[in-house]
């Protein structure tokens, strides 16, 4: 029986399944800063593995993957070339420039992807006033520009770019399984792309806490060593990183039934005169009720009165479905929606 979580904000409010609470009560345990810690261990070389990579790290949040993925690619005063909606620039506190001294050139994207030709114009030539170009990042799938999965095609077109010019490439992989679930695809196939790879297990993986950063051993090492600047070096970390085992082997195929219910969603809101923004491949649908003469308090006020949590703001809102969320839920928010619409 899934425990209910009628809750469109995120798919960080997802509750941990009882496989989890059961595996960080029976978790084995020891000092993580010292590697002695087994599941720790388990589940680092667990994500690389899946992902194709040499090692693993095992970090408090996505935004601290990010975090010591970028200084282990980078030095003070370099450029890094980012999509201008992404999360890196837009939600993480401006992480890059306080930590790691460096500069954001960004770059329009198209449904979240960067035109290698625009990438190639962004890249700093070799001149005493500029600053050094080191790394391009990459959002997949692209949070702001609706939950779209970038195919392989399109990683590999950002990915040649950056090795013609010796840059590393950075892939913020939050939702990378969601994309590969989206595809149809081997997460390999998409992960191939990218020297390091941050991955959230705290979204729609379900686990309480935690993303793992994956990549070559080199760049993972240098990860690490920031972690522990960043007070990320963690000691008895079995406890919560044995939710994340059951992240990777129990919850990835469970995606589909998230990207079902988004589409659901979404058809059922576009009846009621709600218009759709994105293209739903994922798990989520931004919307805007304006059409029916809603305002964000109206919106919120009529989510709570029928038991959902929503987050509106002007006109509009983004409703994430996650597990918690089943396929009556969606069928019976529609329903008592369009009693107070009509």
């Amino acid at each position: 029986m899934v425990e209910k979580n009628l809750d469109f904000r995120s798919d960080t409010v997802t509750l941990p399944t009882p496989e989890m609470r059961e595996a960080s009560y029976r978790a084995r345990l020891g000092d993580d800063v010292y590697r002695d810690d087994p599941t720790v261990n388990e589940l680092e070389a667990l994500g690389a593995e899946m992902l194709g990579k040499e090692a693993g790290l095992f970090v408090t949040s996505g935004t601290q993957g990010n975090a010591v993925s970028i200084l282990a690619h980078t030095q003070r005063g370099d450029e890094i070339i980012l999509e201008e909606r992404s999360h890196i620039y837009v939600n993480e506190v401006g992480g890059l420039a306080v930590m790691g001294s460096l500069m954001a050139r960004t770059i329009k994207g198209e449904k979240g992807w960067m035109r290698p030709d625009d990438i190639r114009a962004a890249i700093r030539a070799d001149n005493i006033h500029y600053p050094r170009t080191s790394l391009v990042c990459v959002e997949n799938t692209h949070n702001s520009a609706g939950g779209i999965a970038l195919t392989p095609s399109q990683m590999k077109s950002n990915w040649d770019v950056a090795k013609e010019h010796g840059l590393g490439l950075h892939l913020d992989g939050a939702r990378i399984f969601n994309a590969s679930v989206a595809l149809g695809l081997d997460v390999k196939k998409l992960a191939q792309y990218s020297d390091t790879i941050q991955i959230c297990l705290s979204k729609g993986l379900s686990a309480p806490v935690g993303s793992l950063v994956v990549g070559s051993q080199e760049l993972v090492d240098r990860a690490r060593k920031y972690r522990k600047m960043l007070g990320g070096g963690m000691r008895q970390a079995g406890i919560i990183a044995a939710p994340g085992i059951i992240s990777l082997t129990q919850m990835v195929d469970r995606l589909a039934e998230d990207h079902r219910n988004a589409k659901t969603l979404a058809k059922g809101l576009k009846r009621l005169g709600i218009k759709v923004l994105n293209d739903v491949q994922t798990n989520m649908a931004y919307v805007d009720f304006s059409p029916i003469g809603w305002t964000a308090e109206d919106w919120n006020t009529a989510c709570a009165k029928i038991g959902w949590k929503s987050r509106g703001r002007g006109t509009t809102t983004r409703l994430v479905t996650h597990y918690g969320i089943e396929e009556e839920d969606i069928e019976s928010f529609l329903d008592e929606m369009a009693k107070l619409v009509g």
